[in-house]
């Protein structure tokens, strides 16, 4: 299978998704895009774009997300759930790049600055956690 290589245009469907899901708010989305779209020219490439777009949502929001997670439910997994919750928001941000975008785990590694194995687990979890709790609530 070939790959396409995709315009920052191509890609604004996708990024706004991204944000859509990552802040859970229409007018945060719609500022989060245009941020994002300040840093890009039409040459960017993809992984450069959503880089920024992770700049911007960290400069925006900061780093942690909380996960709609019942610790009560949760006992057994206390270690994990604070381990999570530690670094939610690159979880939740790798999730719905390879489930929005269709990147392949070796992107999300470069994009998020964190390496494979990390991605691989962070989208176990983070898949698990989507499908036990039915939504993850952004922090802003």
């Amino acid at each position: 299978m070939t790959s396409t290589k995709k315009t920052p245009l191509d890609l604004l469907n996708d990024i706004y998704s991204i944000a859509w899901w990552m802040t859970c708010n229409e007018h945060d989305s719609e500022d989060l895009v245009y941020k994002t779209y300040l840093y890009a020219d039409k040459n960017i490439k993809e992984i450069d774009l959503l880089k920024a777009f992770r700049e911007c949502y960290i400069k925006q929001f900061g780093q942690y997300t909380d996960f709609c997670i019942s610790e009560n439910k949760c006992q057994p997994h206390l270690q994990l759930l604070d381990s999570l919750k530690h670094c939610a928001a690159d979880i939740k941000f790798s999730v719905l790049l390879k489930e929005i975008s269709g990147l392949q785990h070796r992107q999300i590694s470069d994009i998020i600055g964190t390496p494979i194995d990390t991605i691989r687990t962070w989208l176990l979890r983070g898949r698990q956690l989507l499908v036990n709790t039915s939504q993850l609530k952004a922090s802003a």
